[in-house]
């Protein structure tokens, strides 16, 4: 029986999630910039209380990006650390994609335009669909402003709007039947990716633990003027 677990610190959120013996249990939190000391603890809560050894975990997913640079990194060091110490592969999942599947959980709806505030007046963004109980990429992700967001090509139906991402609504020139702006990547949902993930055999070496910022110049210092 396969043993995953599962942790998130991009946003505001900090969550971990466990699959075992075909059993999900999870611990979420909103607790802004209290992550680097919240999430070891929050592991190791839940696998005491589901009885489980950390050496018995067959994979550690995480939440990749995009979303604020510090979080990010505390997700990618811890896993990082987790799975070198244990010899076990990653599976990385984007922060938008969590996003999407949360939404299709609580809200049911198979179409999600998901946004994430990447802050400097730009969204994270990236578009949804449901098949088999998966939310999958339409198109790419991508950060820009606002007004610059879009459905990608040939899309039809009625769409969802996902994040915090959405608190620019007015500035998103993209028709949705409801939005939700307060939602927040949760790790239940990046369990349930990486379930997928996993049985697609992508899992990845330790190193394959990295950040996905998709705004390149975040951690870049600008150069100085000529």
């Amino acid at each position: 029986m396969t043993t995953l677990l599962a942790l998130d610190t991009a946003t505001e959120a900090c969550s971990v999630a466990l699959l075992h013996d075909g059993k999900v249990s999870s611990h979420y939190e909103v607790i802004p910039r209290l992550h680097a000391q919240k999430l070891l603890p929050m592991i190791k809560t839940l696998l005491a209380d589901a009885g489980v050894a950390l050496t018995t975990v067959d994979a550690i997913a995480f939440g990749r990006g995009p979303g604020a640079f510090t979080g990010v990194r505390i997700a990618v060091g811890v896993v990082q650390g987790l799975a070198f110490g244990l010899d076990r592969p990653v599976l990385p999942v984007s922060n938008l994609a969590l996003l999407a599947q949360r939404a299709w959980r609580e809200h049911g709806v198979g179409q999600v335009a998901a946004a994430i505030d990447a802050r400097m007046d730009e969204v994270y963004w990236g578009c949804y669909q449901e098949r088999a109980g998966e939310m999958r990429l339409q198109g790419e992700e991508g950060v820009f402003a606002p007004e610059r967001a879009q459905l990608p090509a040939q899309a039809s139906g009625e769409w969802f709007g996902a994040g915090t991402g959405w608190t620019y609504a007015e500035r998103i020139a993209v028709a949705t039947v409801g939005r939700d702006a307060n939602l927040l990547p949760h790790a239940q949902d990046l369990l349930e990716l990486a379930r997928f993930a996993w049985a697609r055999g992508e899992g990845l070496p330790a190193d394959g633990a990295q950040p996905v910022y998709l705004r390149d110049n975040v951690a870049t210092p600008k150069k100085p003027p000529l």
